[in-house]
């Protein structure tokens, strides 16, 4: 049995019980209906998106098993995406209790089990959850509520027009009332409305829907450390387990000495995991797990262990000797991703060119909570307990690892404790699930800061040069960018060295700018470590890149940076891509472009939001300075003003204006504190965050030689712009965009403060 040290986590087991009943099945011990599981036709809301050609991909839009409704009138709702601080536990629920007229006081919410075949799309990365799931998140609040009706309908002989759903009661024209509760059996035996049969609220009706009033639903829990992570489940008979993995990645130990860490009170056996390396997908590392009665005995049995290692094929790995070589590929023609007029010509012909290379250092993410699973294997098959944001891929690689059927591995998702791309990687459950099959127990693997630090899906280095043509006026005719980056493909398949194009498509290839010749190129850059998804990906090095070369020439060319941004952007335009050189296989994060182009307004409109609220242009004392940047990704547009003020010679950042058009603004409360983050993680970036590897293994090993922003000094005020729009247009992203202009930004305050200019992130916090 699972011991819970805290009540919520039950509703972990809930979801089992609850992913069991049949398609209309009653949960007739509690006085609960459920709306049970179908596929439809895929479509969009005719009222959200005029001309919209269909549902994403992995999305359901009937009511599910995504509701049920307790004879009190507790309204549960389940929520398929994982929670880690961006609030898709908390939004598309909210958006369900909404159209169904749901008292919010009255809802509760329960995580799903790893099954997309059941839930759609479970995958919580891309900042798609609510742009892709809101309009499910209608249809299944609105079927609820026609259902409800018409079974008060049915209950008072008259016609379900004439009832109206309001704040948990059914209500009749003759003042007659029926409660949620009252009405949970007889709806669910009502016939699941077609999406043409529900009459959906108008955007002025919305209670919850782009108010900001509703907070993170976990927030209590999380505030008094009550919320229950990874870490925190607890079973009979569990035992921990850490694990020794290679250095280098693709190493293998040649040999190890078990007996002295044997010798340590609490460790009870030491195994062998099999080699991982490059080009394995999640797969683990493989190493010498000591499994013990305790987490605190399996670190001193694994330090205890003596093991020879083989380094491998990627023993000579250095990052500053590989940055030199990738800094000079990007000298060096690459392959074209991009291709508009004629570049060859305009630099040709320029009066003059300007040049300059950024580099960025490979990054960790180091979630605040560590990786850590729980797996049980028994006869009947595996069952996890995991903080991990891919469930279902969780569920799958798992399974393929021990040889199981993906039916007989149940994978229940905690809160993450902080993610940001990391924890769509499952190693550590499969480590788990391993250990647990050989001992004959559950198994909890535990990954300390160190081995979070050492060992992680890092995200890529990369060196960034672009040269602009200048012609007589200082008016630029040509941008040249070429980007050289080892590529998360290697992770995949065998590495040939070449990028994705949907790494080339973050943020280069879709550069805006209203310039006769431009060309994108990438160079070849071989992968040495495990490359994973971080939050915002390509995004990070290119706006990087492009939001510093700006500054840069708008310092050459004697102008302000907000004066550079508009004349590089040009009038306000869509931007067509048959006519600016984008290859057929542009990616523009999944969506259609005609419903999502780009929109260089959008970007315009942003940029001088952020610049008007921090009071851009204003006389500061010696030492300030104000920095800008703008950048679209996520199909949404974030520009970030920051202010930097140099305090005994170390760089602080007073005050950050970010401005977002990221659609419909669904949930803004969510919205602001994801921009807050992403002004402390953007800041962490630029001024602190560096891997290094040195013989192939990494130098840094926790928070004392990886340093993040801290307590002392962090953006002191962040004051956050969201551009209003209607509900009809489409909500876009959040989690992930507002990360890519903070560095730059904080790039060109720090020139304008003191006149240093700092091309390599991180930059450093001294100057």
């Amino acid at each position: 049995m699972l011991k819970y040290l805290e009540p919520s986590i039950a509703a972990v087991t809930q979801t089992v019980r609850l992913s069991k009943i049949s398609r209309r099945g009653f949960l007739g011990s509690t006085g609960a209906f459920a709306l049970a599981a179908y596929a439809v036709p895929a479509r969009a809301f005719d009222t959200y998106a005029t001309g919209a050609t269909g549902m994403p991909h992995g999305v359901v839009e009937d009511p599910l098993i995504f509701v049920s409704i307790d004879a009190d009138g507790t309204v549960t709702l389940v929520a398929h995406r994982s929670e880690m601080g961006t609030g898709s536990r908390t939004s598309l629920p909210m958006v369900m209790a909404d159209e169904m007229e749901a008292d919010w006081s009255r809802v509760k919410i329960i995580q799903a089990p790893g099954d997309e075949p059941k839930y759609g799309n479970q995958d919580t990365d891309g900042s798609r959850s609510m742009r892709h799931h809101i309009q499910a998140a209608r249809k299944i609040g609105g079927s609820v509520r026609t259902m409800m009706a018409r079974a008060a309908a049915a209950e008072w002989g008259i016609e379900p027009s004439v009832v109206t759903v309001e704040m948990h009661e059914v209500k009749g024209p003759s003042g007659q009332t029926l409660g949620f509760g009252e009405l949970a059996e007889a709806a669910m035996a009502q016939p699941v409305p077609a999406h043409e049969e529900i009459t959906y609220k108008s955007e002025d009706q919305f209670r919850y829907i782009g108010k900001g009033e509703v907070q993170i639903t976990d927030l209590h829990d999380i505030t008094t450390g009550a919320a229950v992570y990874g870490g925190d489940v607890r079973l009979d008979g569990m035992k921990f387990a850490v694990v020794a993995r290679p250095p280098v990645v693709g190493g293998k130990a040649l040999s190890y000495d078990a007996t002295e860490a044997l010798a340590v009170p609490g460790v009870e056996s030491v195994h062998e995991l099999p080699q991982g390396g490059l080009a394995m997908k999640f797969a683990p590392l493989g190493g010498i797990a000591v499994v013990a009665s305790n987490t605190w005995a399996a670190i001193k049995g694994r330090d205890a262990l003596k093991i020879e290692w083989e380094a491998g094929p990627h023993g000579g790995y250095n990052s500053e000797s590989y940055m030199a070589e990738m800094v000079a590929t990007s000298e060096q023609p690459g392959t074209p991703a991009r291709d508009q007029g004629d570049i060859e010509d305009a630099l040709a012909n320029a009066a003059r060119t300007f040049t300059r290379t950024y580099t960025q250092a490979h990054m960790a993410h180091i979630p605040m909570e560590p990786p850590a699973a729980i797996a049980h294997h028994t006869a009947e098959g595996l069952e996890i307990w995991a903080p991990v944001q891919s469930p279902y891929t969780t569920r799958t690689d798992t399974a393929a690892a021990l040889g199981l059927d993906p039916e007989k591995v149940t994978v229940h998702v905690t809160l993450l404790g902080g993610a940001f791309g990391r924890k769509s990687k499952a190693d550590f459950v499969t480590e788990a699930a391993l250990l647990s099959r050989d001992v004959g127990a559950p198994v909890r693997v535990q990954w300390t800061r160190e081995d979070d630090v050492h060992h992680s899906f890092y995200h890529t280095t990369s060196a960034e040069r672009i040269e602009v043509a200048l012609d007589e006026n200082d008016k630029v005719t040509g941008w040249l960018h070429r980007s050289v980056a080892p590529s998360i493909l290697s992770t995949f398949a065998p590495d040939e060295g070449n990028v994705l194009p949907i790494e080339q498509c973050m943020g280069m290839t879709d550069v805006p700018f209203d310039i006769a010749s431009i060309r994108c190129e990438s160079g070849k850059a071989l992968a040495h470590t495990r490359i994973g998804w971080f939050r915002s990906v390509s995004n990070i090095p290119h706006a990087w890149a492009i939001g510093s070369f700006v500054g840069e020439l708008a310092d050459e060319l004697g102008k302000d940076q907000l004066t550079m941004w508009l004349e590089l952007i040009g009038a306000p335009r869509t931007l067509d891509p048959a006519t600016s050189g984008l290859p057929e296989s542009f990616w523009n994060y999944g969506e259609p472009m005609a419903e999502f182009p780009i929109e260089t307004g959008r970007l315009i409109d942003v940029l001088t939001r952020a610049a008007e609220g921090i009071g851009y242009g204003k006389d500061l004392p010696a030492g300030e300075g104000i920095g800008l940047s703008v950048h679209r990704s996520f199909v949404s547009y974030v520009a970030c003003a920051a202010h930097v003020k140099v305090v005994d010679g170390r760089i602080t950042v007073p005050e950050m204006h970010m401005a977002i058009d990221c659609g419909f603004a669904a949930n803004p409360e969510r919205i602001e504190s994801q921009l807050q983050g992403a002004a402390v993680m953007g800041m962490t970036t630029a001024l602190h965050s560096g891997i290094t590897f040195e013989d192939g293994a990494v130098i840094q090993s926790n928070f004392y030689d990886y340093d993040v922003v801290r307590s002392d000094n962090f953006p002191r005020k962040v004051v956050t712009h969201i551009v209003s729009h209607p509900f009809s247009d489409h909500a876009t992203g959040v989690g992930e965009p507002g990360v890519p202009p903070v560095a730059p930004a904080i790039a060109n305050a720090l020139f304008a403060a003191t006149g240093e200019r700092r091309r390599a992130m991180p930059m450093g916090v001294e100057v």
